[in-house]
């Protein structure tokens, strides 16, 4: 336990004078709620919901061997990834262990740029400091606050303020000019759907957040919201759903392996992450339907059907979309096939559930026709 007081980002005014409800998080004082939860999950789902996220860090990697320095600590091919590109990767440790969980990218001609979780980036950027070498240099960019706009309608919300985002892809970043200041934009998101995060000035954050929120398709949302948007997308929440026990293969994470770093192995943790390829890893990440009673909670035990103690939850709640309960967690392999019949203990009592397919709800990123 801690008693610094709570950071705040550039947009803390702008919350409290829209009446949110404060909370920490992540050393942070942030809007857990405006007008619920569930109106706010719903909102996003359907029309265009509008988050701080400056709590996040950021932070340009710099430098004629930035990539090559990079890359000795993520197993994603940042040296392939084209001009405009960004992509999500894992910060490991020489375990093999996810320090973090981060999107980093090329928006434009000046090494990488890179967001990591609230959390952690000051282990994160004390982490690179310390390993990056030669000509390579970390800035944390510490006057910039960030914006993400989530939903069905942000693409067209953000269009009418720069036409060219509309032509954006899932995944594509840039570094422009929009609301007369220099920002860096990607097409992602937290959320399952789609939309854009926005690094702007830490100045000209309020003005740009009451700016997107003159247009009636948009409304502020928190954390709340945003984390059980997260959850119904599969999506893992760091320090709770991965950490740095856990491996990219535990937290099926495969996608994130790129296959040319599979193959030269010349990252942190490769030995442990390729003998886990191989023969399989002790334990792996899963989605659950809880079928029954109350919703099992992070910490709740995932019992197999005759009742013996296999592993536990590390996300759950109710799932507004489906109208029903779902969690994320650990279970051996053997238990983890799609369909598996298992039990969770919630309040010491125990409800069925069964292993399903993640996201629990489809994702809508917008990926462009391939040429």
């Amino acid at each position: 336990m801690t008693d610094a007081p709570l950071k705040t980002t550039p947009l803390n005014a702008a919350h409290r004078a829209l009446g949110a409800r404060m909370v920490g998080f992540g050393g942070y004082d942030m809007p857990v709620q405006y007008e619920g939860v569930l109106a706010e999950h719903r909102w996003t789902r359907e029309h265009a919901g509008l988050f701080d996220v400056s709590h996040m860090g950021q932070c340009k990697i710099t430098g004629a061997d930035a990539i090559a320095q990079f890359e000795r600590f993520v197993p994603g091919d940042y040296q392939a990834l084209k001009a405009g590109k960004q992509k999500y990767s894992l910060l490991l440790n020489d375990q093999g262990g996810i320090i973090d969980d981060l999107m980093a990218g090329k928006p434009d001609h000046d090494g990488l740029f890179v967001v990591v979780n609230a959390g952690n980036k000051d282990e994160d950027f004390a982490f690179w400091a310390e390993h990056l070498s030669g000509d390579v240099k970390l800035t944390v960019l510490d006057d910039r606050a960030l914006i993400a706009i989530q939903g069905p309608e942000a693409a067209e919300v953000m269009a009418a303020h720069e036409p060219v985002l509309a032509e954006f892809g899932f995944m594509d970043t840039a570094r422009l000019m929009l609301f007369g200041v220099d920002c860096y934009v990607s097409r992602s998101g937290y959320t399952g759907e789609d939309g854009y995060e926005i690094s702007v000035p830490a100045g000209d954050a309020e003005r740009i957040w009451n700016l997107l929120l003159e247009d009636a398709r948009v409304k502020p949302i928190g954390l709340g919201a945003r984390d059980s948007l997260r959850l119904e997308a599969g999506l893992p929440l760091h320090g709770h759903d991965i950490d740095p026990t856990t491996s990219p293969v535990e937290g099926a994470l495969t996608f994130a392996l790129s296959k040319s770093r599979k193959e030269a192995a010349n990252y942190n943790g490769a030995e442990r992450v390729l003998k886990e390829l191989a023969d399989g890893p002790a334990r792996v990440r899963v989605g659950l339907h809880v079928k029954e009673g109350a919703p099992a909670r992070e910490g709740a035990e995932i019992a197999d059907a005759n009742g013996a103690v296999i592993g536990r939850v590390t996300s759950g709640g109710p799932s507004p979309s489906l109208g029903k309960n779902i969690a994320m967690g650990y279970v051996p392999p053997s238990h983890a096939a799609l369909g598996t019949a298992l039990q969770v203990i919630v309040r010491g009592k125990a409800a069925a559930a069964e292993v399903v397919a993640m996201p629990f709800v489809a994702q809508r990123y917008h990926r462009k026709p391939k040429s």
